[in-house]
């Protein structure tokens, strides 16, 4: 689930590249010289689209997309800690307060005991939303589009592939990889 993203560019309904970040940018700088068709980039694991800023050499296109390093200020940012602020009532404040190395950690075990109680289910969840913002953007003309995402989130994989099984085959053949997880335990019985 902690997985690199992948993203895929298309160029209409044809799906030219799904890769990592680097190959991708190096590719659409490429075709940022040949071709003034309008491309889509979807970031795999959000199904968001994703703009990069392709002005300069790919060295420094590759710089400005990097991660940026973590910010200096509470928690231990040297592993990754992010500091957000969570909404809680005082009684669950207290309940969390009265565990071993404060709230934060204890936040931090309750999520990744719910992460590992149920593996496919949170794979399942996870490949859902970026599935369902695929379809919107690349299949929401598309017939049986509103039928298919129903039948995502319903989890009923037979119906899904049956109604997008017409569509353009990069489409069809994205989203069908997108969705896979939330099929699994559909798989497996």
């Amino acid at each position: 689930m902690d997985t690199k993203p992948t993203y895929t560019i298309f160029l209409g309904q044809q799906r030219l590249l799904t890769a990592a970040l680097r190959e991708v940018l190096a590719t659409l700088k490429e075709l940022h010289r040949t071709t003034r068709d309008p491309l889509l980039v979807f970031n795999d694991l959000t199904g968001r689209t994703v703009d990069f800023d392709l002005s300069g050499t790919l060295d420094e296109v590759l710089a400005r997309e990097a991660p940026a390093p973590a910010k200096p200020g509470p928690g231990r940012p040297k592993l990754g800690v992010v500091s957000r602020e969570v909404s809680l009532l005082p009684r669950h404040w207290d309940w969390l307060e009265s565990h071993p190395n404060g709230a934060s950690a204890a936040l931090r075990r309750l999520i990744d005991e719910a992460r590992k109680a149920d593996p496919a289910a949170e794979r399942r969840r996870m490949a859902i939303l970026p599935t369902d913002r695929f379809l919107t953007v690349m299949g929401g003309d598309l017939p049986g589009a509103e039928e298919a995402s129903r039948a995502l989130y319903a989890g009923d994989g037979v119906a899904f592939r049956s109604l997008v099984k017409d569509w353009p085959e990069d489409i069809r053949l994205h989203v069908l990889h997108l969705s896979a997880p939330a099929f699994e335990l559909e798989a497996a019985t």
